[in-house]
């Protein structure tokens, strides 16, 4: 009997349009390091910034993706990490929408200290909590593209610990303002610190611990 009404109450469902309870998750495609490389804001370069986000997706069980890290590169043949990504949807560990394609990540995404985890799932510490970390290395604008060459917005291409300044966001979607640059998870402000922004010291000193973003480009 008890059989029976499962089965009644699964094709009332059905014929209702209700998605069922048990619905697949969908596959993880977007994460936060969960450490970063402890070389400050010197990643090996975007090569050195991609393997670190396979490993720790092939460490975390998603294996058959490409992972790219969300970076830009300053200079000649700069690279804006709006490019790099492939063309979504992305999923965070818990098959929670971060956005449906690049115009949805840069205009109205779901990134947020609840929705932007690590590859194992847990939230990044963010704002309040002790030790802050939601500075997260971009190098990038607002909508994914190099800055001119010039000024140092990478640390040198993602290759110096020491001189150099890199551009950060906010994964938590707070500052110390609220004001568009404050509530950026893309681009709030440059590193600093006494090193000048781009040791370890220099990250954790504006909040931060050299941590990416990292996207299943494929």
């Amino acid at each position: 009997m008890m059989r029976a009404q499962i089965l009644g109450l699964a094709v009332v469902a059905a014929v209702a349009g209700v998605a069922p309870a048990m619905a697949q998750q969908q596959p993880m495609s977007f994460f936060i390091t969960s450490v970063g490389l402890g070389q400050g804001a010197n990643l090996g370069g975007l090569a050195g910034a991609d393997a670190h986000c396979q490993r720790l997706a092939e460490a975390a069980g998603v294996r058959g993706r490409v992972w790219r890290a969300y970076l830009s590169t300053q200079g000649a043949g700069a690279v804006n990490a709006r490019d790099r990504i492939g063309t979504g949807p992305w999923y965070n560990a818990k098959g929670e929408l971060i956005a449906r394609s690049v115009a949805e990540l840069h205009g109205n995404s779901h990134i947020g200290k609840e929705t932007a985890l690590t590859e194992r799932g847990a939230i990044v510490p963010g704002r309040g909590d002790q030790p802050n970390q939601h500075d997260i290395l971009t190098g990038s604008t607002d909508q994914g593209m190099a800055f001119p060459a010039g000024e140092d917005r990478t640390c040198s291409n993602w290759t110096s610990s020491t001189t150099g300044a890199a551009m950060t966001g906010h994964h938590d979607r707070v500052g110390l303002s609220d004001t568009p640059a404050a509530r950026s998870w893309n681009m709030s402000h440059p590193t600093r610190g006494p090193d000048g922004g781009c040791s370890q010291a220099d990250l954790r000193s504006t909040g931060g611990a050299g941590l990416f973003y990292c996207f299943a480009a494929r």
